[in-house]
């Protein structure tokens, strides 16, 4: 017999199968780099969506205070005097923003102002294991509503 006939044989089925290892390998690859970049279209449709949906709530507010043509708030802004951690700040300015939301719409002649300051003045605000007392410095009722606070963390 020919040996090179018989080494022929075995190569063929080594060939086919590394030519099939290599396309489920391609197609592994393919799927996980697709999978990802899904991840990250669902995450970013969701952010969109929140943010939409904040936005559609001060327009809805605004809608129904449109006919009264006076001044209206249509933003809040808090001015922090903090010296601590960033990720604190934004979670502090958060919940300030969020206490003040129901202010969004109305009209500045029928706000009362001491009622605003006591929303938060000397309030103590946790996160996690951290306390923090804030004290109301300074207000301004205009169209946005701009209120200065500073915190000081407990000990």
């Amino acid at each position: 017999m020919n040996p090179l006939k018989t080494q022929g044989l075995k190569g063929k089925p080594c060939f086919v199968g590394g030519i099939l290892i290599g396309i489920l390998i391609g197609i592994a690859a393919f799927n996980i780099l697709v999978s990802y970049r899904m991840d990250q279209f669902y995450n970013r449709i969701a952010f969109l969506e929140q943010t939409v949906q904040d936005k559609n709530a001060v327009l809805e507010k605004f809608e129904k205070s449109i006919n009264t043509r006076s001044l209206i708030i249509k933003g809040i802004e808090v001015v922090l005097d903090f010296s601590g951690d960033e990720i604190d700040r934004l979670l502090i300015e958060k919940n300030i923003k969020d206490k003040y939301s129901t202010l969004l719409g109305k009209q500045i002649k029928n706000i009362d102002p001491d009622l605003i300051v006591e929303v938060v003045d000397k309030r103590i605000f946790k996160i996690e294991d951290k306390e923090y007392k804030l004290k109301v410095n300074r207000l301004v009722i205009t169209e946005i509503l701009k209120i200065w606070i500073s915190v000081e963390q407990v000990a």
